[in-house]
């Protein structure tokens, strides 16, 4: 059984490795066929080179999408071999440029003129035989992976995985401790623990569900490992405060920040709720995205008893 039939599209990259080496070594081939000494990983240099005449070192990089040192060490090869001219003068003499040698020149009109234009009909004749147009499906993958790399969308689904393992349910007196030391975690990491803070964490209870709050904790394979909280406001602009959100930093990247405040939004929709206010600091910068997600937007001029805060945000439910 071929290999990739057991291993699926996971081995994506090492089939295309695979043909790619097997294209290579065809192409040395042909360079051979058609007496050309020439490497073909030369080629989107060259081919830069003879179409658009003398470039920098710079130019050719931002053109073949190469780091300037592989271009570099590209250049001093074909140097080398007497194809290209290295530490040539601009024409405006501002600038060190490279170009092609005569030689160079020679074997690109030779090139053009046959071996280019028989690996285009030899192309076209493969095309004809498939059933699917490669250059144009890799065209349109080039094209998505730019607008998300694979990275992002294999990131992307390992959450949404992962995600499918946590649990938020309602706070109980167990998880007391878990509520105060998540908070007391990432607020020592950044800034300095407030006499509002251990008001919150000690007393929940009294502070926050016997005033028409709620609580919310996130389990992961059992564990509290995330907490967030709805907090009544007395304030006619606002129905609730989202607060004391934390998310253990060794569970991070499993949408538990998303699901928490998820639930909190759902709840104020269900309690009737309008508008819902919190607070945050700027430095915290992939709590402010989330908050962003979830539909908040930056406004100013709220009373706060933190030192921290440099940012307030509410949440209009009537827009929702």
């Amino acid at each position: 059984m071929n290999l990739f039939e057991k291993t699926g599209k996971m081995a994506l990259g090492s089939r295309l490795r695979l043909l790619t080496a097997k294209v290579t070594e065809d192409a040395s081939k042909i360079y051979d066929l058609y007496q050309v000494k020439f490497s073909p990983k030369w080629f989107p240099v060259f081919f830069i080179l003879a179409e658009d005449g003398e470039k920098t070192i710079t130019q050719i990089a931002e053109d073949i999408g190469h780091s300037q040192p592989s271009v570099t060490k590209i250049v001093k090869e074909m140097t080398t071999a007497g194809l290209v001219k290295n530490q040539l003068t601009s024409k405006d003499k501002r600038r060190n440029v490279v170009g092609l040698t005569e030689k160079g020149a020679t074997v690109a009109e030779e090139m053009i003129k046959g071996q280019c234009a028989d690996i285009d009909v030899a192309i076209d004749g493969i095309m004809a035989e498939a059933k699917h147009n490669l250059w144009e499906a890799i065209a349109e993958w080039e094209f998505l992976l730019d607008q998300k790399s694979m990275f992002k969308r294999v990131q992307d689904q390992k959450k949404l995985r992962e995600s499918k393992d946590v649990q938020i349910v309602d706070y109980e007196p167990k998880y007391q401790s878990a509520f105060k030391s998540l908070n007391e975690e990432w607020i020592s990491t950044y800034f300095e623990m407030e006499e509002a803070d251990y008001k919150a964490l000690d007393h929940p209870k009294e502070y926050i569900l016997d005033k028409g709050g709620k609580i919310w904790v996130a389990l992961y394979q059992n564990e509290p490992v995330g907490v967030c909280a709805l907090i009544k406001m007395d304030d006619p602009n606002f129905d609730f405060e989202m607060a004391k959100m934390a998310v253990s930093p060794n569970v991070q990247g499993k949408s538990i920040g998303w699901l928490l405040g998820q639930a909190v939004v759902e709840h104020a929709k269900k309690a009737g709720a309008s508008k819902i206010y919190l607070e945050s600091n700027t430095i915290l910068k992939p709590a402010i995205n989330l908050y962003y997600k979830l539909g908040f937007q930056k406004i100013a001029g709220h009373a706060t008893p933190y030192k921290r805060c440099n940012i307030q945000m509410e949440l209009d439910l009537n827009q929702q």
